[in-house]
């Protein structure tokens, strides 16, 4: 059974919440002595897991950075599902028509862990990203991510361009963002199947992905800025499809 670790107080507070069965052993700083410290000891306490006194050193060492807030967790890794299609057949009608967020080319960890944040708020019920063109899952993903790593769907398909026709035959319309579209995103119905697709900073969407795309949206821009950071960008749009649907 593979193993991995979890850094940070949100990453190891939900796997507790969502698998306690699945944590081998947690290391805390042993020269904090803080009330979050506490709170958080005596929360693994009762969830029955194994707790190792450490320092910092060695934390920074099992988390391979710094930013532990001196908490690190060993862990089994969560069963993962295997396929777009395991995941959409798995919604449930009460949550609402499918709601997914697709990355187009996004690597950086920070950015993935953010987005994979807010996609858990809006109620996403997965993202999607290309194998050869994204970030995986890491820990430092699931730092930033501050527990929606291990809520939330993360697919990462061999061919992007034929998923998203695979979800077209779902009946679920593909969007995609680019700063020069025409419509805005407050000109769209999000209320029905649909996947938002971003791409990275900079670059935005690719070529073949754009092609695929059934309709283009932008953002809005009243200030002096061009663009928004991707995973801020993946909050806009997926907040403003809740917003729809709640109505």
């Amino acid at each position: 059974m593979s193993t991995k670790v979890l850094f940070g107080f949100h990453a190891v507070t939900v796997r507790l919440k969502t698998a306690p069965a699945s944590i081998i052993e947690v290391h805390f700083d042993a020269s904090r002595r803080d009330a979050r410290m506490r709170q958080f000891i005596a929360r693994v306490q009762e969830a029955g897991g194994k707790l190792v006194e450490s320092t910092d050193d060695h934390l920074i060492r099992m988390a391979g950075s710094p930013r532990h807030q001196g908490v690190v967790a060993r862990v089994t890794a969560l069963p993962q599902h295997h396929s777009l299609d395991a995941v959409l057949d798995a919604v449930d009608p009460a949550s609402g028509p499918p709601l997914l967020l697709v990355l187009d080319g996004v690597t950086d960890p920070h950015n993935l862990g953010a987005c994979l944040r807010v996609a858990d708020g809006a109620g996403a019920h997965a993202v999607v990203a290309p194998k050869d063109h994204a970030v995986g899952l890491n820990a430092t993903v699931a730092k930033v991510a501050s527990g929606a790593a291990e809520t939330v769907p993360y697919l990462m398909v061999t061919n992007l361009a034929r998923s998203l026709n695979e979800l077209k035959e779902r009946d679920i319309q593909i969007i995609g963002f680019s700063d020069d579209a025409e419509a805005t995103l407050f000109d769209a119905d999000l209320r029905g199947p649909v996947a938002l697709v971003l791409g990275a900073e900079g670059a935005g969407l690719r070529q073949l992905t754009r092609k695929t795309c059934d309709l283009l949206l932008r953002i809005p821009m009243a200030g002096a800025v061009e663009s928004l950071n991707v995973s801020v960008a993946s909050g806009v749009c997926l907040y403003e499809a809740l917003r729809q649907r709640s109505r």
